[in-house]
């Protein structure tokens, strides 16, 4: 297994109580990391947080609002330092159906948990990142965003532009020893 050191580090990962995310949190809190998992599911996010081990907190946040997030974001300081570490994993995959029979409450769903989610928790800890001069972000995009899957019109044009905001975040930050970076895994449970 690779390596990391983490130690002195403070990562927050959405969508960390179940899948990607669960095991980026996981990986992060073996490497030293102090990590907060922030889940619309608080209960399912403390649970994960206490499996994972002592070094691991969760909280309850619904990435779809902004002031939520902007909350978290600083009570999570207010526990633990400068947030050093972002990864977006919160996310859902929606519905199956063709873009012309595609629900709309669905399409707005989808958009609002993975892109507005994604740039609120972007927006949220880039100001404490760039006063530090020091951050790493990772979203969690898809394979579906760069190539569009039939059926899930949605889900492909949520991630695309999280695949497009990644870019323009990481030019804006290029100058301030901030990484961004846009990780398109395929299918995962």
């Amino acid at each position: 297994m690779n390596q990391i050191d983490l130690n002195g580090h403070v990562a927050v990962v959405t969508g960390g109580a179940q899948g990607i995310g669960q095991a980026v949190a996981e990986r992060f809190a073996a490497s030293g990391a102090t990590v907060e998992i922030w889940d619309l599911d608080g209960d399912l996010a403390d649970e994960t947080a206490a499996d994972i081990g002592e070094a691991v907190t969760g909280r309850a946040v619904d990435v779809t609002d902004a002031a939520a997030v902007m909350r978290a974001a600083k009570a999570a300081e207010g526990a633990h330092g400068p947030i050093d570490i972002l990864v977006t994993s919160a996310g859902i995959s929606g519905p199956n159906a063709t873009t012309w029979e595609y629900p709309l409450d669905d399409w707005s769903r989808i958009m609002r948990i993975n892109v507005d989610g994604t740039f609120h928790c972007c927006r949220a800890v880039a100001p404490s990142m760039i006063g530090q001069g020091y951050g790493r972000i990772v979203t969690i995009a898809s394979v579906a965003g760069k190539e569009g899957n039939p059926n899930a019109g949605a889900y492909s044009a949520s991630k695309a532009a999280v695949i497009a905001l990644t870019k323009s975040l990481g030019k804006e930050l290029a100058g301030y020893d901030i990484a961004i970076n846009a990780v398109t895994p395929a299918a995962a449970r």
